[in-house]
């Protein structure tokens, strides 16, 4: 088992690396959305060992996305576009409906997935964004998590990051201290038109316990 100190070091000597093939990646995403996927895939394992949440809220977060992009498309058919997000079992919806009464249809099919504890409804009832919109907010999305990598004191993949017409959303477990840091440093990537966070705070005290906790402990 590596030391505290040695894993610290590793991570600090990969985060330019990882900046680089996240940006990379959501260039490709927005371009091969098959490439993308396996940059990202690559990625994720690498920053496993980082992830606040327990390996039991991960795999009930990939269930909960993939139900929820399975279930959306009885309700809302070719009239809206729809995305999913879970950290935590709190699910964001993002993206776009055709009225009031589909966004809280929306709301009510994802709300009875097993798992799902909170939701954050951010449909906008308004047409389809085009493909050139959702190919940029890709790319805006490549850049904060690349620029997250390379800051000092943020851990990458603690936060989720989601981008819907310009509007950035940030999900995770983190502290006040890091949440005023990663919102400060996702206003300054251009391109960003508004920052909504929707972070799970835990304190300075947590978060020690989760860095001194064992890894298998921290999995179950």
């Amino acid at each position: 088992m590596i030391d505290k100190s040695g894993k610290q070091r590793g991570w600090q000597g990969m985060r330019r690396p990882l900046a680089t093939i996240i940006l990379c990646g959501a260039v490709a995403a927005s371009l091969q959305g098959c490439i993308g996927m396996a940059i990202g895939g690559a990625v994720m394992g690498t920053l496993a060992a980082t992830d606040r949440r327990t390996l039991g809220a991960q795999t009930e977060d990939a269930a909960i996305v993939l139900k929820g992009e399975a279930h959306i498309p009885n309700v809302v058919g070719g009239a809206g576009h729809v995305n999913v997000a879970s950290f935590n079992r709190k699910v964001l919806l993002t993206g776009e409906v055709r009225d009031e009464a589909m966004k809280a249809a929306v709301e009510r099919e994802v709300s009875a997935i097993e798992g799902v504890q909170s939701i954050v409804n951010e449909l906008a009832v308004a047409g389809p964004s085009s493909f050139t919109s959702r190919s940029n907010d890709s790319l805006i999305t490549g850049k904060v998590k690349a620029s997250f990598v390379d800051t000092k004191d943020l851990y990458a993949n603690s936060i989720k990051v989601v981008t819907e017409r310009g509007t950035v959303y940030l999900m995770g477990r983190v502290t006040q201290r890091e949440g005023l840091l990663a919102g400060e440093v996702t206003r300054g990537i251009g391109g960003v038109q508004k920052v909504v966070k929707v972070f799970e705070y835990i304190t300075d005290n947590e978060l020690r316990q989760l860095n001194s906790m064992p890894e298998n402990q921290n999995r179950k």
